[in-house]
């Protein structure tokens, strides 16, 4: 019997767990996917948002702005990357100056510090590249990117050392309510039937979250998909621009970004779809095209041709238009963070501390004294001077072997992301943990020397080897016996 138990190991599951890792419990983390940051979280546009776009009085914009405080001291204790570019908001008709000072006004209401804006002078000091049509823009200097990759698994590792389980490749098939708590049935590695007990029930399961909510309570949720396509341009690309740069956002959100990524890329996007398929992650030829003609509206001679990959992510967008945070009226002890959409990623944190002092307060639970909030994360070679960087390859020559030639990433960083807490046991897992396979390549030639990393030291078969779990394996025979 756990006294919690998670379902959703995304960033706000991953946050959920090791705020609660702060209290004596014992808890798990259900997730349905092979690793955790398996599903909204590994495809955002990275942005950690000021809070100026959400409605004043809202839970988005209470949480975003307390979230977005909170990211310099978790960068810290948690070691990811993290930067306070600040973002722009560009206007390219006088006509509509008065966009501008409506998200002007709901910043102020929402307590954005150092909103200003701005004319078309201090623009292009600013930035340069922005449209030739820009004459105003609002300044929020508090605007923020990260990795959502290192942000979510940097939160999952930290709480797993503090004692939460994680049940990975585990899908809730059904919940039901218990003598005490909740019968949780679900399928492990896609065939075992099992049963988790726990007290509490945490639904935090994206997309999924009304399926989850609506197995327990009889007050519904509707969740909507909305894709979004992007596309990610090479590190020559990467000083286009050096704040985030939105457009007025309209009914379907915040239009279409650019801007630079903590790693030194380019990110354009997101397109804005509603979609009926939970799984549709596919990119399409319109959606690309949107990206590209609609990206010049803010910034001129985007270098479109430097693009090395694109892909699409999830919003869970539901019909309130709110984060939908708290315990079921008629359901105890079963508690929602559903309805996570922009700004969810900057929210996290927040969200986090809301609902594990929910669950800590109706569960009667204490300080957890033993509690360690720093996580070291993997070591990166090339951050180090060519004096320590040599007694390190002298010390492990594994850290002088380049498997990533685009990204530079050695095979001691891919050793430590397969030996690390929660250890990847995928490709995509070791490239969310260390950038192998994310330049320019896109894996084309690194891919083997991983798979022989990660075979050996698991270890597990090459037959068995998976892209993301599930059904996603390589290898299919020997080509002399084929």
């Amino acid at each position: 019997m756990y006294d919690a138990a998670i379902i959703g190991a995304g960033v706000v599951g991953s946050a959920i767990a090791r705020e609660l890792s702060k209290y004596n419990i014992n808890a798990c983390v259900i997730e349905k996917d092979e690793d955790v940051c398996s599903g909204t979280s590994k495809a955002n546009s990275a942005i950690v948002h000021a809070g100026f776009d959400a409605t004043p009085g809202t839970l988005k914009a209470q949480l975003n702005v307390e979230g977005n405080s909170m990211m310099d001291k978790l960068a810290e204790e948690l070691d990811f990357p993290f930067k306070r570019n600040g973002s722009l908001v560009i206007c390219t008709e006088p006509s509509n100056l008065e966009g501008l000072e409506k998200l002007y006004d709901k910043g102020q209401k929402n307590n954005v510090p150092g909103l200003k804006i701005i004319g078309r002078k201090e623009l292009i000091n600013m930035e340069p590249n922005v449209s030739d049509d820009a004459c105003f823009a609002l300044y929020a200097p508090t605007g923020g990117i990260v990795c959502p990759f290192n942000l979510t698994i940097a939160l999952a590792e930290n709480a797993y050392t503090n004692g939460i389980k994680f049940l990975l490749d585990t899908k809730v098939d059904n919940i039901t309510p218990a003598s005490e708590g909740y019968d949780i049935l679900v399928t492990r590695k896609r065939r075992f039937k099992e049963v988790v007990h726990a007290r509490a029930v945490i639904n935090a399961a994206g997309v999924y979250a009304d399926e989850i909510n609506n197995m327990v309570s009889a007050h519904k949720l509707h969740i909507t998909a909305r894709k979004g396509e992007y596309m990610l341009l090479d590190k020559t690309a990467g000083d286009h621009v050096k704040h985030t740069i939105f457009q007025l956002p309209g009914k379907m959100g915040k239009g279409i970004l650019v801007t630079p990524t903590v790693h030194g890329n380019l990110l354009v996007g997101p397109t804005a779809v509603d979609v009926d398929d939970k799984e549709a992650i596919n990119t399409t030829a319109d959606g690309l095209e949107t990206v590209a003609a609609k990206s010049s509206l803010a910034v001129k001679n985007v270098p479109l041709r430097q693009v090395i990959t694109s892909f699409a992510g999830l919003r869970a967008h539901e019909a309130g238009d709110d984060f939908v945070i708290g315990e079921a009226s008629d359901a105890d002890l079963f508690f929602n963070a559903a309805g996570i959409e922009s700004p969810g990623l900057s929210s996290a944190p927040a969200i986090g501390i809301m609902v594990a002092k929910m669950v800590a307060d109706r569960l009667g639970l204490t300080e957890n004294k033993s509690f360690d909030p720093i996580r070291k994360g993997i070591l990166n070679p090339s951050s180090l001077s060519i004096e320590d960087r040599n007694a390190l390859i002298k010390k492990n020559p594994a850290y002088g072997n380049i498997i990533c030639r685009c990204e530079m990433i050695t095979e001691g960083e891919i050793i430590d992301s397969i030996r690390r807490p929660l250890g990847a046991r995928s490709l995509d897992g070791i490239k969310r943990r260390t950038r192998a396979g994310m330049g320019r390549c896109q894996a084309g030639f690194c891919s083997p020397r991983t798979m022989e990393i990660l075979e050996r030291e698991v270890p597990m078969s090459m037959y068995d080897i998976t892209k993301s779990g599930g059904d996603s394996t390589f290898i299919v025979g020997r080509n002399k016996e084929l």
